[in-house]
């Protein structure tokens, strides 16, 4: 059995319209109160500081978002000025040297009849990703490869100077050998008189040697070597070492002169490689001249 609702003959309440209308007046009255006194205040400042947390909330991925593209952002600038920085610096060296090898040649009145003004050489800039453990060989692997245009015989440099040679690349990583090692031999000359000749990795430690030298070579202790850029990999005037002592042997009538490499690849990360037309020196490098790479790691 249905059970019997209760009729009602009138309606009670107020209208949808009196209701707006009491709403309109009453949004108008706070509008007018709010913008003449500040008796609102304390009620908007209560509403703001419970709101706060949950504004923080909803925010909280966007700063997140923000902060981590802000961090890399960062990194990433400070990695390419630190590299900008590093080139401007080795290109200032190679500047300075070509400089003095000029000015040596003018003052010992060379005849020099094919002096080329300095071109500026393609490079490309690498860091070091780990030095091999072994200590039969100084090398360095690098953070840049084939797909950067880097190729073997390029040489490496920093601004004091040959580092090293590369001898062996992957895509995107490469090795080279450095001037110490016993397997890297550069043609040079004396850069007070000219005199060309061929650096060798060193039997000691940290030391390269200008073998075959006849006991009557002009080459004394102080003396700067250059590379000569013969044999095509090494591009002329890059400052290679300093001489500090000759051995002369009386009874095979050779000297061995040893010099201090002038670069320092333990002090840096980031280097210079010179991106050499190396196709130029393949006949030569069939003939194992000196300053081609090793075919051997």
């Amino acid at each position: 059995m249905q059970g019997q609702g209760t009729i009602r003959l009138f309606k009670r309440g107020p209208t949808a319209e009196f209701r707006l209308f009491v709403f309109v007046v009453l949004s108008l009255s706070l509008l007018l109160v709010d913008s003449r006194w500040r008796v609102l205040d304390p009620a908007r400042q209560a509403v703001s500081v419970a709101l706060y947390p949950f504004q923080r909330l909803v925010l909280a991925p966007r700063d997140a978002i923000e902060s981590v593209n802000g961090w890399f952002d960062a990194a990433s600038l400070a990695r390419t000025e630190k590299e900008a920085l590093q080139r401007q610096r080795i290109e200032l060296a190679q500047i300075s040297t070509h400089a003095a090898q000029l000015a040596a040649e003018n003052r010992l009145l060379r005849r020099l009849l094919n002096v080329s003004e300095m071109v500026s050489q393609a490079s490309v800039a690498v860091e070091v990703l780990y030095e091999p453990p072994n200590a039969f060989t100084h090398h360095l692997v690098f953070n840049k490869g084939s797909s950067s245009g880097i190729e073997p015989g390029m040489p490496v440099i920093d601004e004091g100077g040959v580092v090293g040679q590369v001898i062996r690349v992957t895509p995107f990583t490469s090795e080279a050998a450095l001037l110490t090692d016993e397997k890297i031999s550069i043609p040079a000359q004396v850069l007070r008189n000219g005199l060309r000749v061929i650096v060798f990795g060193g039997s000691s430690s940290g030391k390269v040697e200008v073998r075959y030298l006849t006991n009557d070579a002009d080459i004394v202790p102080g003396d700067t070597l250059i590379t000569s850029g013969v044999g095509g990999y090494f591009p002329a005037g890059l400052l290679v070492a300093k001489v500090d002592h000759i051995e002369r042997d009386a009874a095979s009538g050779f000297a061995v002169a040893v010099a201090s490499p002038l670069s320092h690849p333990e002090r840096y990360r980031h280097f210079l490689v010179l991106r050499t037309d190396t196709t130029k020196s393949e006949a030569s490098q069939e003939a194992k001249p000196s300053g081609s790479p090793s075919d051997k790691p």
